[in-house]
């Protein structure tokens, strides 16, 4: 439902969108003030699209690639090795999706997977995948402007526009300069885009690699983890439960100092027997407001009234008694004591000691988060409902002022960085229609063929028969991946 609700107001607004351009341009006497605001802004409006083109920036343009022209040739050199490899590998890579799925292997990890807010991309990264797509793009055509620049191409100018929910960036170069170049300062140009789009890469991984470092005068990390946000009526919301912002340090004696200790703790507890507590048998007898004790639906014994919230039902044994009794018990003073599987784990005389354990079903668990600067937050139910309530951050701040969720929002932001510019850099350079890669190959044929293939229609039939190969091949993993994602 809230799919459907949002691509009606999707829809909705490019629609009134459209139809408000449309009213205005065809209006008698908004028409001429309404064309004069599209041309001073660089604002157009397409159906489900919006274009905002720009010339303020080619002198930025002209400036930075005029004043390193001969480091960035260099620069952009690399690129075009980068462009021709990236090519070769990214039909490899499409040639054996295709042939692993005729031949019925696996393809959910090696297919291309279109992404689709609400499908398989959650709503709330919706802004992080967004943001993503238009500085991958800005970089993408940046590269172009530049490397343009540098090879005397004049650059008419530059623009941003988004399609339906996608945004997108482009730059508008003089056609009648790039084509009388010669090959080699074409594929410079041509390559700049992707190889911008594999730079993005690496200098996302190294952020990734080094934010630690980056985040050391502000956060610490490696001795506990924080809780960034509690799930609204889970079992540890409340004033007596977790809140945002808590400092966790262990699951009773599990320690915690990453969100993978978190997770193996939790697993810990569900593998593991119920743990017991080392309690006086004088104690059990001053604390005890046991009625007598019954079998529930689930299996457990009960032995505490329905009044309280505080006590529940502990089993236990002694060296004077050896059968099972039961006694309702306060739960956080109780959990507080030295832990225990039996009774000659407790240090005092076994005599007057007892190793009480919560009567609970299997499946549920007794556990106390201890947490800094705070009292511990007892937790009664499955262990899986604890992980499911929270979110973590191994980066702790030294202040509270400092916000918790930098340190996420710059690790998601550097992954979505990783995984889209990188996709963008193998994709756009594949020999398809549209694409960099279409500009790319014919490029690098007449640079490396021309002297071999000395006629140029046998060129162009080269170049068709590549180009087609490559669009065919790109289509059917298209397919392959919208099969993937909605048919199996």
């Amino acid at each position: 439902m809230l799919q459907t609700t949002a691509i009606a107001l999707l829809l909705g607004f490019w629609s009134i969108l459209y139809l408000l351009d449309s009213f205005l341009k065809t209006h008698q006497r908004l028409s001429v003030p309404y064309f004069r605001i599209l041309h001073y802004t660089g604002l157009s409006v397409c159906v489900v699209q919006l274009r905002w083109y720009t010339t303020y920036f080619n002198r930025c343009f002209i400036r930075f690639g005029s004043s390193r022209a001969q480091l960035l040739k260099t620069w952009f050199t690399i690129g075009v090795i980068f462009g021709v490899i990236a090519m070769v590998v990214s039909m490899l890579l499409l040639l054996m999706v295709i042939i692993n799925t005729l031949m019925q292997q696996p393809v959910e990890q090696q297919v291309l997977t279109p992404v689709m807010p609400g499908v398989n991309l959650p709503m709330n990264q919706i802004v992080y995948y967004l943001l993503t797509l238009l500085v991958c793009a800005v970089f993408h055509e940046l590269g172009h402007a530049i490397a343009a620049i540098c090879e005397e191409v004049h650059v008419n100018g530059f623009g941003i526009f988004i399609l339906a929910l996608y945004p997108g960036a482009f730059v508008d170069l003089s056609t009648d300069h790039l084509q009388v170049i010669p090959p080699i300062r074409q594929l410079r140009i041509y390559c700049a885009g992707v190889w911008h789009n594999f730079v993005i890469v690496i200098l996302a991984i190294m952020v990734l690699l080094f934010l630690p470092l980056f985040l050391l005068p502000f956060y610490y990390s490696g001795h506990a983890v924080a809780i960034t946000d509690v799930v609204e009526n889970s079992p540890v919301s409340g004033p007596k439960g977790l809140t945002r912002g808590d400092i966790v340090t262990g699951i009773d004696t599990c320690r915690v100092s990453s969100i993978n200790d978190w997770v193996n703790c939790i697993n810990l507890s569900r593998e593991e027997d119920i743990m017991g507590f080392c309690i006086p048998l004088s104690n059990i007898d001053l604390t005890d407001m046991t009625i007598p004790a019954y079998v529930t639906i689930t299996g457990n014994v009960e032995c505490c009234p329905n009044i309280t919230n505080t006590h529940i039902c502990f089993g236990y044994t002694s060296v004077t008694n050896s059968s099972l009794l039961h006694s309702c018990l306060p739960a956080r003073s109780t959990s507080e004591r030295q832990h225990c599987n039996v009774v000659d784990d407790c240090n005092n005389s076994k005599s007057s000691m007892a190793c009480v354990k919560p009567s609970l079903d299997n499946s549920t668990r007794l556990l106390r988060i201890v947490l800094q600067g705070r009292p511990p937050v007892l937790f009664l139910g499955h262990p899986l409902d604890l992980f499911h309530s929270v979110y973590l951050s191994n980066y702790v701040p030294y202040w509270s002022y400092i916000p918790l969720n930098l340190p996420y929002i710059l690790e998601t932001f550097c992954k979505y960085l990783i995984s889209l510019s990188g996709a963008l850099a193998i994709l756009n350079v594949v020999p398809c229609y549209a694409l960099d890669g279409q500009w790319i190959l014919s490029a690098l044929i007449e640079l490396t063929l021309k002297s071999v293939i000395k006629t140029h229609e046998k060129r162009t039939l080269l170049y068709t028969v590549v180009l087609s190969y490559g669009t065919l091949l790109l289509g059917a993993n298209i397919i392959i991946a919208l099969w993937v994602l909605f048919v199996r």
